[in-house]
C-alpha cells in the first residue's frame, strides 16, 4: 500500500507551483492520496482481461481489475475520467504512444488500463 500512495503521490508532485497554484496541488494529492487509500477497502481480483467499456465513464465490475485500475478509480472518485483523458491524448498524438501492442489507432476499452500508455500520458500532462 506504502508503494501505491507513493507512486499515486509521484505522478501528481512534479507539479512545481507558488502561492495559491501550490495549496491547490496540495490539496489535490492529498486527496489522491486519500482516495488510493479509500481503494484498500475494496475486495477485488486481479482480472486483466479485455471488456469493453462504456465511454466516457466506462469501468470493469467492481470486483475485478489490474493496478491500473487503482489509479484509474482513485482519479475517478476525484472527478477526473481517465478513461476519456488519456483516449483523447492518445487521438491527438497517438505516435507518441508506445507501439506495443500492433494497434493502428486507440481503443477507448484498453488505453486507459495499460501502465505504458498512463506512464506516457503522465510525463505529457
Amino acid at each position: 500500500m506504502h508503494r501505491l500512495v507513493f507512486v499515486l503521490a509521484s505522478l501528481t508532485a512534479s507539479l512545481a507551483a507558488t502561492g495559491d497554484q501550490a495549496a491547490e496541488d496540495e490539496l489535490f494529492v492529498s486527496e489522491l492520496v486519500q482516495a488510493a487509500i479509500d481503494r484498500t477497502n475494496h475486495q477485488v481480483r486481479y482480472d486483466g482481461r479485455y471488456l469493453p467499456l462504456d465511454y466516457p465513464g466506462g469501468d470493469v465490475p467492481a470486483d475485478i481489475g489490474v493496478c491500473t485500475d487503482v489509479v484509474i478509480r482513485s482519479y475517478r472518485q476525484l472527478g477526473i475520467d481517465l478513461q476519456v483523458l488519456v483516449h483523447e491524448d492518445m487521438s491527438a498524438h497517438f505516435h507518441e504512444y508506445p507501439e506495443l501492442w500492433g494497434l493502428s489507432g486507440t481503443d477507448k476499452n484498453i488505453d486507459h488500463r495499460r501502465v505504458p500508455n498512463l506512464q506516457i500520458f503522465f510525463s505529457r500532462n
